[in-house]
Protein backbone atom coordinates (compact mmCIF):
# COMPACT_ATOMS: atom_id res chain seq x y z
CA UNK A 1 0.00 0.00 0.00
CA UNK A 2 1.15 3.48 -0.73
CA UNK A 3 0.20 6.49 1.08
CA UNK A 4 0.32 10.35 -0.04
CA UNK A 5 0.91 12.48 2.44
CA UNK A 6 -0.17 16.31 1.64
CA UNK A 7 0.32 19.53 3.31
CA UNK A 8 -3.04 21.72 3.10
CA UNK A 9 -2.08 25.26 1.85
CA UNK A 10 1.23 24.40 2.44
CA UNK A 11 2.47 28.19 2.21
CA UNK A 12 -0.52 29.54 3.94
CA UNK A 13 -0.69 27.02 6.71
CA UNK A 14 3.69 28.17 7.31
CA UNK A 15 2.27 32.15 7.67
CA UNK A 16 -0.28 30.87 10.05
CA UNK A 17 1.72 28.51 12.41
CA UNK A 18 3.35 31.55 14.20
CA UNK A 19 0.48 34.14 13.62
CA UNK A 20 -2.72 32.49 15.25
CA UNK A 21 -4.64 36.32 14.26
CA UNK A 22 -4.57 34.70 10.55
CA UNK A 23 -6.96 32.08 11.53
CA UNK A 24 -9.92 31.79 9.48
CA UNK A 25 -8.47 34.97 7.53
CA UNK A 26 -7.69 34.75 3.60
CA UNK A 27 -3.90 34.73 2.95
CA UNK A 28 -2.40 34.81 -0.14
CA UNK A 29 1.05 34.36 -0.93
CA UNK A 30 3.42 35.84 -4.15
CA UNK A 31 6.10 34.86 -6.14
CA UNK A 32 9.34 36.21 -6.63
CA UNK A 33 9.83 40.14 -7.05
CA UNK A 34 5.62 40.05 -5.56
CA UNK A 35 4.53 39.33 -9.15
CA UNK A 36 1.22 37.06 -8.84
CA UNK A 37 0.05 34.59 -6.54
CA UNK A 38 0.85 31.29 -5.84
CA UNK A 39 -0.60 29.69 -2.99
CA UNK A 40 -3.69 30.84 -1.62
CA UNK A 41 -5.88 29.65 1.90
CA UNK A 42 -9.40 28.36 1.61
CA UNK A 43 -10.64 31.90 2.59
CA UNK A 44 -9.02 33.25 -0.60
CA UNK A 45 -9.84 30.53 -2.82
CA UNK A 46 -13.47 31.21 -1.82
CA UNK A 47 -13.30 35.10 -2.61
CA UNK A 48 -12.31 33.28 -6.51
CA UNK A 49 -9.01 34.88 -6.34
CA UNK A 50 -7.24 32.76 -8.48
CA UNK A 51 -3.70 30.90 -8.88
CA UNK A 52 -1.35 33.02 -10.65
CA UNK A 53 -3.33 36.46 -10.17
CA UNK A 54 -1.10 39.21 -11.10
CA UNK A 55 -0.35 40.83 -7.94
CA UNK A 56 -1.27 44.41 -9.01
CA UNK A 57 -4.51 43.50 -10.91
CA UNK A 58 -6.24 42.21 -7.89
CA UNK A 59 -4.46 44.93 -5.10
CA UNK A 60 -8.41 46.69 -4.59
CA UNK A 61 -9.48 43.34 -4.30
CA UNK A 62 -6.66 42.04 -0.98
CA UNK A 63 -7.50 46.13 0.27
CA UNK A 64 -11.59 45.44 -0.30
CA UNK A 65 -11.53 41.61 1.70
CA UNK A 66 -8.76 42.53 3.78
CA UNK A 67 -6.89 39.98 2.67
CA UNK A 68 -3.27 39.19 4.40
CA UNK A 69 -0.19 39.49 1.46
CA UNK A 70 2.90 37.63 2.27
CA UNK A 71 6.35 37.91 0.05
CA UNK A 72 7.08 33.89 -0.37
CA UNK A 73 9.56 33.36 2.55
CA UNK A 74 11.33 30.09 0.59
CA UNK A 75 13.04 29.57 4.11
CA UNK A 76 10.40 29.95 7.04
CA UNK A 77 8.62 26.99 4.18
CA UNK A 78 11.71 24.56 3.10
CA UNK A 79 12.46 24.35 6.91
CA UNK A 80 8.73 23.25 7.79
CA UNK A 81 9.02 20.96 4.99
CA UNK A 82 12.02 19.25 6.24
CA UNK A 83 10.56 19.38 9.79
CA UNK A 84 6.98 17.20 8.77
CA UNK A 85 8.93 14.69 6.44
CA UNK A 86 11.28 14.20 9.48
CA UNK A 87 8.11 13.24 11.08
CA UNK A 88 6.48 10.96 8.15
CA UNK A 89 9.81 9.10 7.98
CA UNK A 90 9.08 7.42 11.32
CA UNK A 91 5.84 5.93 10.00
CA UNK A 92 7.76 3.85 6.80
CA UNK A 93 11.27 3.38 6.01
CA UNK A 94 10.61 4.36 2.35
CA UNK A 95 9.69 7.58 1.82
CA UNK A 96 9.90 9.61 -1.83
CA UNK A 97 9.55 13.33 -1.36
CA UNK A 98 7.40 14.48 -4.18
CA UNK A 99 7.59 17.83 -3.54
CA UNK A 100 8.13 20.31 -0.86
CA UNK A 101 4.40 19.59 0.84
CA UNK A 102 4.11 16.34 -0.72
CA UNK A 103 5.59 12.90 -0.02
CA UNK A 104 4.80 9.29 -1.28
CA UNK A 105 4.92 6.26 1.82
CA UNK A 106 5.36 2.66 1.06
CA UNK A 107 3.92 0.47 3.66
CA UNK A 108 5.36 -2.65 3.16
CA UNK A 109 4.57 -5.67 5.69
CA UNK A 110 1.40 -3.49 7.29
CA UNK A 111 -0.30 -6.51 6.39
CA UNK A 112 -2.05 -6.93 9.97
CA UNK A 113 -1.62 -2.53 10.51
CA UNK A 114 -4.56 -0.80 10.53
CA UNK A 115 -4.05 2.11 7.74
CA UNK A 116 -6.67 4.69 9.13
CA UNK A 117 -5.37 4.76 12.29
CA UNK A 118 -1.89 5.29 10.61
CA UNK A 119 -3.46 8.03 9.00
CA UNK A 120 -4.61 9.73 11.26
CA UNK A 121 -1.83 9.33 13.88
CA UNK A 122 0.28 10.63 11.03
CA UNK A 123 -1.92 13.90 11.27
CA UNK A 124 -2.32 14.34 14.68
CA UNK A 125 1.56 14.09 15.00
CA UNK A 126 2.07 16.51 12.67
CA UNK A 127 0.13 19.21 13.41
CA UNK A 128 1.01 18.82 17.22
CA UNK A 129 4.89 18.92 16.31
CA UNK A 130 4.15 21.41 13.44
CA UNK A 131 1.34 23.16 13.41
CA UNK A 132 0.75 22.21 9.82
CA UNK A 133 -2.54 19.95 8.41
CA UNK A 134 -2.10 17.74 6.37
CA UNK A 135 -4.65 14.93 4.30
CA UNK A 136 -3.84 11.46 3.69
CA UNK A 137 -4.63 9.54 1.09
CA UNK A 138 -3.65 5.51 1.10
CA UNK A 139 -3.77 3.20 -2.24
CA UNK A 140 -2.66 -0.02 -3.77
CA UNK A 141 -0.61 2.00 -5.61
CA UNK A 142 0.52 5.74 -6.42
CA UNK A 143 -1.95 7.03 -8.69
CA UNK A 144 -5.18 5.76 -6.50
CA UNK A 145 -3.22 7.16 -3.14
CA UNK A 146 -3.30 10.33 -5.04
CA UNK A 147 -7.44 9.89 -5.86
CA UNK A 148 -7.87 8.77 -2.39
CA UNK A 149 -5.96 12.22 -1.12
CA UNK A 150 -7.96 13.98 -3.20
CA UNK A 151 -11.22 12.32 -1.39
CA UNK A 152 -9.67 12.99 2.00
CA UNK A 153 -9.15 16.54 1.16
CA UNK A 154 -12.35 17.16 -0.42
CA UNK A 155 -14.80 15.38 2.23
CA UNK A 156 -12.75 16.82 5.40
CA UNK A 157 -15.28 16.04 8.06
CA UNK A 158 -16.34 12.89 6.78
CA UNK A 159 -12.89 11.26 6.50
CA UNK A 160 -10.84 13.37 8.79
CA UNK A 161 -8.65 14.02 6.31
CA UNK A 162 -7.69 10.60 5.86
CA UNK A 163 -9.00 8.06 3.49
CA UNK A 164 -8.15 4.64 2.38
CA UNK A 165 -9.05 2.64 -1.00
CA UNK A 166 -8.52 -1.15 0.48
CA UNK A 167 -11.52 -2.52 -1.42
CA UNK A 168 -12.49 -3.05 -5.13
CA UNK A 169 -16.37 -1.02 -4.62
CA UNK A 170 -13.89 2.00 -2.57
CA UNK A 171 -11.75 1.85 -5.87
CA UNK A 172 -14.71 1.92 -8.31
CA UNK A 173 -16.63 4.43 -6.33
CA UNK A 174 -13.74 7.02 -6.44
CA UNK A 175 -12.83 6.79 -9.81
CA UNK A 176 -16.44 7.02 -10.74
CA UNK A 177 -16.22 10.28 -8.69
CA UNK A 178 -12.78 11.86 -10.11
CA UNK A 179 -13.50 13.80 -12.96
CA UNK A 180 -10.87 13.19 -16.19
CA UNK A 181 -9.36 16.24 -15.97
CA UNK A 182 -8.79 15.94 -12.41
CA UNK A 183 -6.51 12.48 -12.68
CA UNK A 184 -3.09 12.83 -11.81
CA UNK A 185 -1.12 12.97 -15.03
CA UNK A 186 -4.04 13.89 -17.55
CA UNK A 187 -3.13 17.52 -18.96
CA UNK A 188 -4.85 19.62 -20.37
CA UNK A 189 -4.48 18.34 -24.31
CA UNK A 190 -4.93 15.20 -23.11
CA UNK A 191 -8.14 15.80 -20.83
CA UNK A 192 -9.64 17.63 -23.70
CA UNK A 193 -9.19 14.30 -26.12
CA UNK A 194 -10.33 12.22 -23.97
CA UNK A 195 -13.33 14.32 -23.80
CA UNK A 196 -14.43 14.18 -27.20
CA UNK A 197 -14.63 10.58 -26.90
CA UNK A 198 -17.04 10.89 -24.11
CA UNK A 199 -14.34 9.70 -21.40
CA UNK A 200 -15.58 12.13 -18.32
CA UNK A 201 -14.47 10.09 -15.28
CA UNK A 202 -11.56 8.19 -14.25
CA UNK A 203 -13.42 5.12 -14.24
CA UNK A 204 -13.98 5.70 -18.16
CA UNK A 205 -10.71 6.10 -18.52
CA UNK A 206 -10.11 2.88 -17.40
CA UNK A 207 -12.14 1.21 -19.76
CA UNK A 208 -10.22 2.07 -22.75
CA UNK A 209 -8.67 0.12 -24.60
CA UNK A 210 -4.53 -0.68 -23.71
CA UNK A 211 -3.54 -0.47 -27.29
CA UNK A 212 -5.02 2.86 -28.12
CA UNK A 213 -3.86 4.45 -25.20
CA UNK A 214 -0.64 3.37 -25.82
CA UNK A 215 -0.77 4.93 -29.23
CA UNK A 216 -2.25 8.50 -27.91
CA UNK A 217 -1.02 8.44 -24.23
CA UNK A 218 2.34 6.69 -24.81
CA UNK A 219 3.74 4.09 -22.03
CA UNK A 220 3.08 6.74 -19.60
CA UNK A 221 -0.27 7.30 -20.08
CA UNK A 222 -0.63 2.86 -20.34
CA UNK A 223 1.09 3.10 -16.84
CA UNK A 224 -1.31 5.64 -15.01
CA UNK A 225 -4.57 3.23 -16.90
CA UNK A 226 -3.36 0.35 -14.97
CA UNK A 227 -2.68 2.20 -12.11
CA UNK A 228 -5.74 3.47 -12.05
CA UNK A 229 -7.18 -0.11 -12.22
CA UNK A 230 -4.94 -1.54 -9.07
CA UNK A 231 -1.77 -2.62 -10.68
CA UNK A 232 0.56 -1.32 -9.36
CA UNK A 233 3.73 0.24 -11.98
CA UNK A 234 5.04 2.56 -10.16
CA UNK A 235 7.50 2.58 -7.12
CA UNK A 236 9.11 4.93 -5.35
CA UNK A 237 11.69 7.01 -6.78
CA UNK A 238 15.32 6.93 -5.36
CA UNK A 239 16.91 10.15 -4.65
CA UNK A 240 19.10 10.78 -7.78
CA UNK A 241 22.03 13.12 -8.31
CA UNK A 242 20.96 16.28 -10.52
CA UNK A 243 21.98 16.42 -14.20
CA UNK A 244 22.06 19.83 -13.95
CA UNK A 245 22.10 22.78 -11.41
CA UNK A 246 20.44 26.22 -12.06
CA UNK A 247 20.51 29.50 -9.80
CA UNK A 248 18.05 32.10 -11.45
CA UNK A 249 16.66 35.36 -9.96
CA UNK A 250 14.78 38.37 -11.33
CA UNK A 251 16.13 41.45 -9.96
CA UNK A 252 13.80 43.98 -7.75
CA UNK A 253 14.79 46.82 -10.36
CA UNK A 254 16.74 47.25 -13.79
CA UNK A 255 20.30 47.15 -14.09
CA UNK A 256 22.07 48.99 -16.29
CA UNK A 257 25.32 48.54 -15.57
CA UNK A 258 27.87 45.58 -16.09
CA UNK A 259 29.12 46.08 -12.51
CA UNK A 260 26.01 45.16 -11.25
CA UNK A 261 25.52 42.16 -13.26
CA UNK A 262 28.66 41.01 -12.60
CA UNK A 263 27.85 41.08 -8.61
CA UNK A 264 24.69 38.78 -9.28
CA UNK A 265 26.32 36.54 -11.75
CA UNK A 266 29.00 35.69 -8.76
CA UNK A 267 26.37 35.14 -6.03
CA UNK A 268 24.63 32.64 -8.82
CA UNK A 269 27.61 30.82 -9.67
CA UNK A 270 28.73 30.71 -6.30
CA UNK A 271 25.16 28.76 -5.46
CA UNK A 272 25.95 26.52 -8.14
CA UNK A 273 29.29 25.55 -6.64
CA UNK A 274 27.58 25.00 -2.90
CA UNK A 275 24.93 22.32 -4.69
CA UNK A 276 27.31 20.91 -6.66
CA UNK A 277 29.59 20.26 -3.27
CA UNK A 278 26.72 18.65 -1.60
CA UNK A 279 25.92 16.20 -4.07
CA UNK A 280 29.78 15.84 -4.33
CA UNK A 281 29.85 16.04 -8.55
CA UNK A 282 32.19 18.41 -10.33
CA UNK A 283 30.96 20.45 -13.77
CA UNK A 284 32.67 20.20 -17.21
CA UNK A 285 30.20 23.04 -18.54
CA UNK A 286 28.79 26.47 -17.54
CA UNK A 287 25.72 28.51 -18.89
CA UNK A 288 25.17 32.03 -18.17
CA UNK A 289 22.18 34.07 -19.85
CA UNK A 290 20.68 37.18 -19.26
CA UNK A 291 17.61 39.06 -20.77
CA UNK A 292 15.67 42.33 -20.29
CA UNK A 293 12.15 42.89 -19.45
CA UNK A 294 10.10 41.28 -22.18
CA UNK A 295 6.59 43.19 -20.68
CA UNK A 296 8.65 46.99 -21.12
CA UNK A 297 7.88 47.47 -24.85
CA UNK A 298 9.07 50.81 -24.06
CA UNK A 299 12.54 49.65 -23.87
CA UNK A 300 14.92 47.94 -26.05
CA UNK A 301 15.22 44.23 -25.87
CA UNK A 302 18.10 41.88 -25.14
CA UNK A 303 18.90 38.33 -24.74
CA UNK A 304 21.22 36.14 -25.07
CA UNK A 305 22.95 33.27 -22.90
CA UNK A 306 26.79 31.73 -23.97
CA UNK A 307 27.80 28.20 -23.03
CA UNK A 308 31.16 27.36 -21.90
CA UNK A 309 33.14 23.94 -22.24
CA UNK A 310 35.25 23.97 -18.87
CA UNK A 311 39.17 23.07 -19.28
CA UNK A 312 39.03 21.38 -16.54
CA UNK A 313 36.30 19.96 -14.00
CA UNK A 314 35.64 22.13 -10.95
CA UNK A 315 32.86 23.07 -7.51
CA UNK A 316 35.50 26.09 -6.70
CA UNK A 317 32.67 28.59 -6.01
CA UNK A 318 36.29 30.82 -6.84
CA UNK A 319 37.06 29.16 -10.48
CA UNK A 320 33.39 28.63 -11.32
CA UNK A 321 32.79 32.74 -10.74
CA UNK A 322 35.40 33.40 -13.02
CA UNK A 323 34.32 31.19 -15.93
CA UNK A 324 31.00 32.84 -15.07
CA UNK A 325 32.36 36.14 -15.47
CA UNK A 326 33.62 35.19 -18.32
CA UNK A 327 30.64 34.07 -19.97
CA UNK A 328 29.10 37.34 -19.36
CA UNK A 329 31.58 39.62 -20.61
CA UNK A 330 30.88 38.07 -24.07
CA UNK A 331 26.57 38.35 -23.84
CA UNK A 332 27.08 42.23 -21.76
CA UNK A 333 25.75 44.86 -23.95
CA UNK A 334 25.66 48.25 -22.31
CA UNK A 335 22.50 50.40 -23.08
CA UNK A 336 19.87 47.90 -21.80
CA UNK A 337 18.30 47.20 -18.86
CA UNK A 338 18.35 43.68 -17.60
CA UNK A 339 15.76 41.94 -15.61
CA UNK A 340 17.38 38.12 -15.11
CA UNK A 341 20.00 36.39 -14.83
CA UNK A 342 21.05 33.22 -14.27
CA UNK A 343 23.89 30.59 -14.08
CA UNK A 344 23.86 26.95 -14.93
CA UNK A 345 25.89 24.64 -14.83
CA UNK A 346 25.73 20.68 -16.34
CA UNK A 347 28.24 17.67 -17.78
CA UNK A 348 28.69 16.55 -13.84
CA UNK A 349 31.64 13.75 -12.88
CA UNK A 350 32.12 13.18 -9.13
CA UNK A 351 34.32 15.14 -6.96
CA UNK A 352 36.41 11.42 -5.77
CA UNK A 353 37.29 10.64 -9.33
CA UNK A 354 38.52 13.32 -11.80
CA UNK A 355 40.51 12.69 -14.93
CA UNK A 356 43.63 14.67 -14.47
CA UNK A 357 44.60 17.02 -17.60
CA UNK A 358 48.00 17.48 -19.49
CA UNK A 359 48.18 21.37 -18.87
CA UNK A 360 45.45 22.96 -17.23
CA UNK A 361 43.91 21.43 -13.81
CA UNK A 362 41.79 22.80 -10.91
CA UNK A 363 44.22 24.50 -8.11
CA UNK A 364 43.44 21.82 -5.55
CA UNK A 365 44.49 24.80 -3.09
CA UNK A 366 40.80 24.99 -3.14
CA UNK A 367 39.20 21.85 -1.71
CA UNK A 368 40.07 22.57 1.57
CA UNK A 369 39.58 26.10 1.54
CA UNK A 370 35.51 24.99 0.01
CA UNK A 371 35.42 22.97 2.54
CA UNK A 372 35.57 25.27 5.30
CA UNK A 373 33.51 27.74 4.00
CA UNK A 374 30.90 25.03 3.27
CA UNK A 375 31.49 23.98 7.32
CA UNK A 376 31.09 27.85 8.51
CA UNK A 377 28.17 28.83 6.44
CA UNK A 378 26.40 25.29 7.64
CA UNK A 379 26.87 26.27 11.33
CA UNK A 380 26.63 30.22 11.36
CA UNK A 381 23.77 30.99 8.48
CA UNK A 382 23.55 31.33 4.54
CA UNK A 383 26.63 32.86 3.09
CA UNK A 384 28.52 34.39 6.09
CA UNK A 385 31.40 34.24 4.61
CA UNK A 386 31.27 35.18 0.66
CA UNK A 387 33.80 35.65 -2.13
CA UNK A 388 34.67 39.57 -2.52
CA UNK A 389 32.79 40.07 -5.73
CA UNK A 390 29.91 39.43 -3.59
CA UNK A 391 27.26 41.93 -1.82
CA UNK A 392 28.05 41.59 2.02
CA UNK A 393 24.74 42.83 2.81
CA UNK A 394 22.24 40.93 0.28
CA UNK A 395 22.24 37.50 -0.95
CA UNK A 396 19.56 37.62 -3.24
CA UNK A 397 17.97 41.23 -4.67
CA UNK A 398 14.28 40.32 -4.80
CA UNK A 399 11.13 42.75 -4.33
CA UNK A 400 10.08 41.58 -0.84
CA UNK A 401 8.28 43.57 0.68
CA UNK A 402 5.88 41.61 2.75
CA UNK A 403 8.02 38.92 3.61
CA UNK A 404 7.23 37.77 7.00
CA UNK A 405 10.16 36.74 9.49
CA UNK A 406 12.32 33.43 9.16
CA UNK A 407 11.41 32.31 12.31
CA UNK A 408 12.74 29.17 12.32
CA UNK A 409 15.99 29.71 10.56
CA UNK A 410 16.96 33.05 12.44
CA UNK A 411 17.91 33.94 15.18
CA UNK A 412 16.82 36.97 15.31
CA UNK A 413 13.64 36.35 14.26
CA UNK A 414 12.53 33.57 16.75
CA UNK A 415 9.67 34.14 18.09
CA UNK A 416 9.64 35.95 22.42
CA UNK A 417 7.24 34.94 24.52
CA UNK A 418 6.31 37.97 27.36
CA UNK A 419 4.68 36.27 30.68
Amino acid sequence: MFALVDCNNFYASCERIFRPDLENKPIVVLSNNDGCVIARSNEAKALNIPMGAPAFEYAKVFERHDVKVFSANFALYGDMSNRVMSILSGYSPDVEIYSIDEAFLKFSGFTHFNLTEQGLSMRKQVAQWTGIPISVGIAPTKALSKVANRIAKKFPERTESVYVIDSEEKRIKALKWLAIEDVWGIGRRHAKRLKALHIHTALDFTGLDDAWVRKHMSVVGLRLKHELQGLCRLDLEEVQAKKSIATTRSFETLYTEFADLKERVTTFAVSCAEKLRKQKSCCNALTVFIHTNPFRSDLPQHSRSVTLKLPFATNSSIELSQFALQALRQIFKSGYHYKKAGVIVHDFSPHENQQLKLFENRDLRHIPVMEAIDAINQRFGQQKVRLAAQDQKRIWKMKQQRLSPCYTTNIRDVITINV
